[in-house]
Order: structure tokens, then C-alpha cells, then sequence
């Protein structure tokens, strides 16, 4: 067990976009920062999407940014694979106690994959949402940072292997590692846990797992991206068949008091946007978008009146009541109502996309301090409680750029928390 000294830090916990940009502003004007990330990367969902908005430009673009800040500054301390296990104290004096997992990949690591050509294990890639697979011994995605290799403890077969011991040249392997306790003294806490896709199987009626060809938002998002497990190919998970026509199904679990009883803000604009990807790489290609509202805050309505003047757009407004799936063709069969058209409509493509909901990490798991949640399991933020703050999808659903305007805000709170003790 080690500890570490520093009164007047700020504990961040989570390193995405949220969290990323809390710790670089609050470093960047002089204070010591602990950036806590549960993965063995930085840049969280953000790092799994195509393109994000308002640009529709790669996450590459913001994230190297905030990337080489965190390079640039040593004010700025990351722990990957870590967890917050403990919070004690008072704002402007917390004790914090953060286990860090063996990543058994040491800092010698020169990403240079010979590891990866020897070792025998694959393992399902989460990142991909387990469309496809990696070696026990992985680069999280191509511009991962750290860009280190991690070794996943679960598939690795450990020294009766070792394999990649003996590949690498320079030492960076290290099977033995083990966890680590890091006791650390700060004055006020930014939790930064982000979302997590809502679980598409609970939603019976929509075929998730039970039609072959019925995929998620984020998912798709890994299927157009360039470094996703077909290259950024849209195809057909049952046969890799391009789709030549695609529905898209909002409120896929938002909405609904059977499952997350608010708008989950942005699946209309990334449906929206996928569409998009469908067009620009099969432009004969026809679309359907079954809504019950379209929400285009803002600077985005203009978006959305471009794809709403693509002739091969169908918008539906109706709730999807039902998917099946041929047996003989692997086809979807959606039914749905037709507010507008009136009646009951019954669609068959190649291929279904879920707009699926923003669930914040917090449902599931709840941080290790004193704060309160509402009844979806979003972090309140008490203000006759400073010191312990929350930014992001951690506290409400929101898209990359109101994260970084709140997180810019949470970095603010944060410092004056120890101003003012």
C-alpha cells in the first residue's frame, strides 16, 4: 500500500469526455489532479462512436486534444483499471482509497504488437460490443491512451503460457503484477461515471437477440467506424450482406415507465446521423425512422431538414409494436401504428437499428460517497453539500458538447470548494 500527499487536489472518477475535460481545466490553472478510469483506456463512449456533433468529425479530433493536454501537464495524474473504493472526510479534506488492477503491461510497452501475434487466446472485444474479437493481451482501440497494451486476467492463461513474455523485447510484460492501494488526500471530488447503453434484450418485443439482424445505436456506431470489426463496412451481423434498406427504431427503451422513463436526449440526432452513414455509403439505399417525437434541439434543426429532404428518408411517427424475422431470408419484419398515415404498417429490411437509451453508470453501481440519486439512479447535486460534485451523463443525458460545457462548470465548482474552506 502506498499513500499519496496533496491537500488541495481534485479526484476526478471517470476519465471520458466529461472527466477529461474536468481534469485539464482544473490543471491547467494550477491544481494537482487524480483522474480515476475504471478501463485500461481514457476517452470512454465517446472513444466507441464514428462521429459526434456538431461537426460530425471523428473522435479523434477532440480527444487527441484533450489527450496531449494530459501529457503535457503533470499536474495531472491518470490511474487506469482503478476504482474508487472509498471516500471519507469533508470538502476541502477527503481521504480517498483507489484500487488500482494489474494491467501486467508495464510502461515499457512500445505498442509494437509482436505480443499480439503470439498469444493463442482470443477473447470477445467489448469495446466492439463483442462483435468480434481480440488476443488476451489487447490494444483497446488504435488511438488508445495510454497507448499500452493490457492484458485481460480472465482469458490470459498466465505463465503456463507466457508466450508474450518471450516476444517482447523490451521487457514490458510482467504476468506477476499485482493490485495496488493508493491512499490519496483531496479537496473536493468530481464524479464523472458517464452511461452505459440500456440492455436492448429487456426490450422483448423488439427482437434484440432473438432476431439475427436487429442491432443497437452503438453498435452501429462501431460498425461505420473505421477501426470497428468490419472496417467501417455497415453490413448484416447474420450474413454480412450490405443492407439496402434499414428502419430505425426510436425510444427504444426510453419513454417508458417499463423501462427508462425519460428522453434519453440524444437518439433522435443519432439516428439522424447514422442515417447519414447508411447514405454515404449506399446512396440508393431506403431508410425508415419510426418516432414517437423527433427532438433536434437547437442549432441541430437544420440537420434534420436535410435528411428529412432525402427522398430515400421515410419518417414514421409511430411506436414500433413488434420485430420478427423471416427464417428463410434473415430479413426484419417491423410493425408498427401510422399516427399521421393511420392504421397499422408492417415493413420488411435487411437490417434494425435500436435507439436505445442513456442509462447512467450510477443505476447499477453507486459511488462510494454520501450523495443522493433520483429514482433512475442519476447523481442529485445537493448545494448545502459542496465538495462532492457530479458532471455529465452522471447526471443527466446529454450530448458531447453540453458534457464539455459542464464539466467546464464542475472544474469551477470544484476549485472554489477549496478556496473557500
Amino acid at each position: 500500500m502506498s499513500e499519496e500527499k496533496g491537500l488541495g487536489s481534485i479526484l476526478v472518477v471517470g476519465g471520458g469526455i466529461s472527466g477529461l475535460t474536468t481534469a485539464v481545466e482544473a490543471a491547467e490553472v494550477g491544481y494537482d489532479v487524480y483522474l480515476v478510469e475504471k478501463n485500461s483506456y481514457l476517452g470512454g463512449r465517446v472513444a466507441q462512436l464514428n462521429k459526434y456533433f456538431p461537426k460530425l468529425c471523428p473522435p479523434s479530433c477532440g480527444l487527441e486534444i484533450n489527450f496531449q493536454r494530459v501529457r503535457k501537464n503533470p499536474k495531472v495524474r491518470y490511474l487506469t483499471l482503478a476504482e474508487v473504493e472509498k471516500i471519507s472526510g469533508q470538502p476541502g479534506d477527503y481521504d480517498i482509497t483507489v484500487k488500482v488492477h494489474p494491467r501486467r503491461v508495464n510502461e515499457n510497452c512500445t505498442a509494437c504488437n509482436a505480443c499480439v501475434e503470439v498469444c493463442p487466446v482470443e477473447r470477445p472485444n467489448s469495446f466492439n460490443f463483442n462483435m468480434d474479437t481480440t488476443k488476451a493481451i489487447y490494444l483497446p482501440y488504435d488511438m488508445a491512451f495510454p497507448m499500452r497494451y493490457a492484458i485481460d486476467s480472465k482469458a490470459c492463461k498466465g505463465a503456463e503460457c507466457g508466450k508474450c513474455v518471450e516476444a517482447c523485447k523490451y521487457g514490458a510484460i510482467d504476468l506477476n503484477m499485482q493490485p495496488d492501494t493508493l491512499n490519496l488526500k483531496v479537496g473536493s471530488v468530481v464524479f464523472a461515471t458517464g452511461w452505459d447503453p440500456y440492455e436492448a434484450a429487456r426490450i422483448e418485443n423488439l427482437g434484440f437477440g432473438r432476431v439475427s439482424n436487429v442491432i443497437t445505436n452503438m453498435m452501429m456506431e462501431r460498425y461505420a467506424a473505421k477501426d470497428g470489426p468490419t472496417a467501417g463496412q455497415i453490413v448484416r451481423p447474420s450474413d454480412g450482406k450490405v443492407p439496402g434498406s434499414i428502419a430505425f427504431v426510436q425510444c427504444a427503451g426510453s419513454r417508458d415507465e417499463n423501462h427508462l422513463s425519460y428522453c434519453s436526449y440524444i437518439c433522435c440526432m443519432a439516428s439522424l446521423k447514422q442515417a447519414t452513414y447508411v447514405i454515404e455509403q449506399n446512396p440508393e439505399a431506403k431508410i425508415y425512422i419510426y418516432y414517437i417525437d423527433l427532438r433536434a434541439p437547437g442549432r441541430y434543426e437544420k440537420f434534420l431538414q436535410t435528411v428529412e429532404e432525402n427522398k430515400n428518408v421515410v419518417f414514421i411517427k409511430g411506436k414500433v409494436a413488434n420485430i420478427t424475422e423471416d427464417p428463410e431470408t434473415g430479413d426484419v419484419v417491423v410493425e408498427a401504428e401510422d399516427i399521421i398515415g393511420g392504421g397499422k404498417i408492417r415493413q420488411r429490411v435487411d437490417l434494425a437499428v435500436l435507439a436505445t437509451g442513456m442509462r447512467p453508470s450510477t443505476a447499477e453501481k453507486k459511488v462510494p460517497a454520501d450523495v443522493a440519486y433520483d429514482e433512475n439512479g442519476l447523481i442529485l447535486e445537493d448545494p448545502q453539500k459542496p465538495g462532492i460534485y457530479a458532471t455529465g451523463c452522471a447526471k443527466r443525458p446529454v450530448d458531447v458538447t453540453s458534457s464539455v460545457k459542464d464539466a467546464t462548470g464542475s472544474a469551477l465548482r470544484a476549485i472554489q470548494t477549496m478556496v473557500r474552506r
